[in-house]
């Protein structure tokens, strides 16, 4: 099958990439981003413009770049410190598997004062985006403490704000997380039927869903309660989701997560950082989209130096959520096997 001709390839590329680049720890991107401006943008190399069909993809004047283009794809990233070598990875990846990747518009969620948009313009030159300033304290009241201190960041919960923060021509958007990688044609995502359902999403109903929420919140009636009457409520990953912002904002959906988190600052309902209040408002009721657009957990699980692999099945989209990143791995020269497949669109540049 082509695509795992295309991931052998990328296995092989990317491993001597591993075995002949210099230490990836000399230049962190947290160091640049405290520098100036240039030096944040000349730790990343500049990206090289993709053609990847026909002359009819390319958008024929600047009114066509509009954001509320409805021939337009639209795909949300966040960017911050922590994850921006991921975010930049990601976009690349994007781009590089896109028919027409001149019809992907790009809404980066930012929560600092850092001039990223400098960087992104530098590094993609080509590429249609805006960027979106979302001010932590929208959040700050609302999260309680989690498992991992990483999911309590409130850019973490900015998915959550997309209906109010992006465009009111927006009325469809992919949400990625910055830990991943595309490596299909991003529109055949971006064409899913949702129905009339607010989000699509890969679901797991093998997963044990109980565990996502504590024994409190299944003895009390007037929680649990909330998945009665819905089909099987299912596990889905909240870092791949396709959203109909025009039914979401109709519904007030961003108010009933919202009123989630209430409950849980004073119940203590769940333990895991922002997926319980989606699972909540929209598990049972999720347009469910094929496996293929999210082979998650590469970056394993909690105990350190776990690697995992590949689900079974054809693959458009790789996923390290976990606590093992790969860029981390490579930085500390002990990548898992699959950290193969991401290195291909590092554009990060390894300086001595």
């Amino acid at each position: 099958m082509l695509w795992i001709t295309r991931l052998s390839a990328f296995f092989s590329a990317a491993m001597a990439v591993i075995v002949l680049s210099p230490s990836l720890q000399s230049f962190p991107p947290a160091a640049a981003i405290r520098s100036s401006d240039r030096s944040l943008i000349s730790s990343f190399r500049n990206s090289p413009p993709f053609r990847n069909a026909a002359d009819e993809c390319l958008l024929s004047s600047a009114a066509d770049s509009n954001v509320c283009n409805p021939s337009l794809v639209h795909v949300a990233i966040t960017l911050d410190v922590t994850y921006l070598r991921g975010s930049i990875a990601a976009v690349n990846s994007i781009l590089q598997h896109s028919l027409c990747p001149e019809s992907v518009f790009f809404h980066f969620i930012v929560s600092s004062e850092t001039n990223l948009e400098s960087l992104v313009r530098s590094t993609f030159q080509e590429l249609k985006f805006n960027v979106y300033y979302f001010a932590p304290e929208t959040v700050r009241g609302l999260i309680s403490s989690s498992v991992r201190q990483a999911l309590e960041q409130p850019l973490n919960y900015a998915r959550n704000y997309l209906a109010e923060l992006l465009e009111g021509c927006v009325n469809r958007v992919i949400y990625l997380d910055s830990d991943l990688v595309v490596v299909d044609d991003i529109s055949k995502l971006w064409k899913t039927g949702l129905g009339s359902r607010v989000i699509g999403a890969p679901e797991y109903c093998h997963a044990n869903f109980t565990k996502y929420f504590t024994g409190g919140f299944w003895a009390e009636e007037r929680f649990s309660g909330t998945f009665r009457g819905r089909r099987r409520a299912c596990y889905f990953n909240t870092g791949v989701m396709v959203i109909d912002l025009k039914k979401w904002r109709r519904g007030a959906y961003t108010r009933r997560i919202e009123k989630w988190m209430e409950v849980q600052r004073s119940e203590r309902i769940y333990e895991l950082g922002s997926l319980p209040p989606f699972l909540l408002v929209f598990a049972g009721h999720v347009a469910p989209i094929s496996h293929r657009w999210n082979q998650h957990g590469l970056g394993g699980d909690n105990v350190r130096g776990s690697c995992r692999d590949l689900h079974p099945g054809p693959v458009s989209l790789l996923h390290w959520s976990g606590s093992g990143k790969p860029w981390l791995r490579l930085d500390s020269k002990r990548p898992c096997p699959l950290d193969a497949l991401w290195t291909p669109y590092d554009l990060y540049l390894h300086t001595h």
